[in-house]
């Protein structure tokens, strides 16, 4: 066989092994439903951990209830007091209501802000939430 039908086979097989992988995750870019974000969630930067956020499913105020540590604070351009679903998935907003930041939803578990400093924001499930970690 030539290898060029060998690499072409080869090539085919792994796709095909990665495709159910990216076919399970059915929630990229759908909002994010209050019963499933209750809970810690670790915002990160460039691979580091900054702060723990913990949303909830309860309604406040402008939205559902969220509280973020007080390390979050140079991350987060304001303190949330709730956050809010939309088209493709959540935002955190401020007392009145006003946005802060909105993550657009990669995973069942990870939500990504797009920053103009070319840095972004994750907000994972989980995690220690700590500086450096």
């Amino acid at each position: 066989m030539k290898a060029w039908m060998i690499a072409a086979i080869a090539s085919a097989g792994l796709l095909a092994a990665a495709a159910p992988s990216l076919a399970q995750d059915h929630e990229t870019g759908t909002p994010l439903q209050p019963q499933e974000a209750a809970g810690g969630w670790t915002l990160e930067s460039a691979g580091r951990s900054i702060c723990r956020v913990t949303l909830g499913q309860e309604k406040a105020g402008p939205g559902y209830a969220a509280k973020a540590d007080a390390a979050c604070g140079s991350a987060l351009p304001g303190q949330p007091a709730a956050w809010q679903p939309t088209a493709d998935g959540m935002r955190l907003v401020d007392a009145g209501g006003q946005p802060l930041i909105s993550f657009g939803r990669w995973s069942n578990s990870l939500f990504v802000s797009r920053q103009s400093s070319g840095v972004d924001l994750q907000l994972r499930r989980g995690g220690s939430g700590g500086h450096g970690s």
